[in-house]
């Protein structure tokens, strides 16, 4: 917090106290994957291990999330860094316990890596949620999860090129994450709380009590749930993106290098920022709310025109997967930049950025894991890619219905059927047809 220390004195600045805040934000969430990710680098000898050990941490992800509800939402401010130091370290020693147990006691670890991971980006979101500058915080937050997916499976195939024993490599790559993640809670314990301007822009964002929430879901449940629809529609896509990008590049026929899965990422990560990052400076929140819902529905329909642009030879494998990765991100992003964030600004609720998120983040890695639970319905290694396409296709058609419906839910809720939102449903409506 600001005091009057020359740490203090610079946090007054306004360019100072921003490069601080997204610095620290994004290194500790971009650390964090260090501890989840790399295993995803590895084969662990059959497909059908590796899916039951990523399943097995996207579970526990899913529970963390469902827990996540009530935690982050009752987190008090001065709990956040000592929390976050504890359930680092809890994912940490899950690690070691794997590269040392017996299966299926291993997986039984990674479910409890990914339980205690799964609450990180809540905590790190509570320092800079509320704030006039949230969605350049949170975007650049964001863009540590989609850049340091591509790195930590990048550090993880370099560790296993190096000689470390896939069993070994996810420790590994954990440890070399600690220190600096461990400076960047740091830095993140030294942001002031959300100014008297900050407030009355974008209201004061107490912790909820369980009658707050439940009464926040009642007053707009039909809108979020089209929300948390869309957002779980495409948590699944860019999740399967995600863990089985190695399979998704050889079925274009490409044997990637290590770098590749950082090269494509960091592509999209500086398209998924500007794009949602840009919305910072729209003032109004109910102009930015719709805005927000716009912009996700561009980013599905670009994902689904990336789609039949491949299939015909219009697209070469790495672009492909950056316009895709694009279309995928821009929606899942606008929900934890704006969308949520002036959606609490607007209607003034007693409410936080973390409840919302954590109750769309439940419900999209607990569809994930739904999925990978029944993962013996994928294809053949060497038939992923048409299905990956196909799949792909029809959740982001359906993604696209649900914002659409959500756009007309709260233009008549809330009545802001104003020059802004008529404009943006408008499009959206243009977009459907020539979809």
């Amino acid at each position: 917090m600001t005091d009057g220390t020359r740490l203090g004195r610079l946090m007054a600045r306004p360019w100072f106290f921003t490069l601080w805040t997204v610095a620290a934000t994004f290194g500790c969430y971009a650390c964090m994957y260090g501890f989840r990710k790399p295993l995803t680098a590895a084969g662990f000898g059959e497909p059908e291990t590796k899916a039951w050990l990523v399943t097995a941490q996207v579970l526990g992800y899913a529970v963390s999330k469902f827990l996540g509800i009530k935690v982050i939402a009752e987190m008090s401010p001065a709990s956040r860094s000592r929390t976050l130091l504890a359930i680092i370290g809890c994912a940490q020693a899950m690690l070691l316990v794997f590269a040392l147990a017996p299966a299926p006691l291993d997986a039984a670890c990674l479910f409890g890596n990914g339980l205690a991971l799964g609450l990180v980006f809540g905590l790190v979101l509570g320092f800079v949620e509320g704030r006039q500058l949230t969605e350049l915080f949170v975007a650049g937050l964001c863009a540590s999860f989609i850049l340091a997916d591509g790195v930590a499976k990048t550090i993880g195939a370099a560790l296993l090129h190096r000689g470390v024993a896939e069993r070994w490599m996810p420790f590994t790559a954990g440890m070399l994450c600690l220190p600096p993640l461990i400076a960047f809670v740091w830095m993140l314990g030294r942001i002031p709380p959300p100014s008297r301007h900050d407030e009355r822009a974008r209201s004061h964002r107490p912790p909820m009590t369980v009658a707050e929430r439940v009464g926040l879901l009642q007053r707009h449940g039909v809108g979020l749930l089209a929300i948390v629809v869309a957002y779980l529609l495409i948590t699944i896509l860019r999740s399967i993106r995600g863990d089985f990008a190695p399979e998704i590049w050889a079925g274009m026929g490409i044997q990637p290098q290590a770098a590749v899965f950082t090269q494509s990422e960091l592509w999209v990560a500086l398209l998924v920022v500007a794009a949602n990052g840009a919305l910072v400076l729209v003032k109004d929140n109910r102009r930015a709310f719709f805005i927000g819902l716009l912009l996700s529905g561009g980013g599905m329909v670009l994902g689904l025109v990336s789609l039949g642009a491949y299939r015909v030879g219009f697209l070469s494998p790495f672009t492909f997967m950056v316009v895709l990765g694009a279309g995928l991100y821009v929606p899942y992003v606008a929900v934890h930049t704006t969308v949520f964030e002036r959606l609490i600004g607007l209607t003034r609720e007693r409410a936080n950025l973390g409840f919302l998120i954590y109750v769309a983040d439940a419900s999209g890695y607990l569809g994930y894991g739904a999925v990978m639970s029944g993962r013996s319905l994928f294809p053949a290694h060497e038939q992923f890619l048409g299905f990956f396409i196909g799949t792909s296709a029809v959740l982001l058609g359906a993604a696209f219905a649900c914002v659409c419906v959500a756009m007309g839910i709260y233009a008549h809720r809330i009545g802001l059927l104003t020059k802004t939102s008529a404009s943006c449903g408008l499009v959206l409506l243009l977009l459907a047809r020539g979809v």
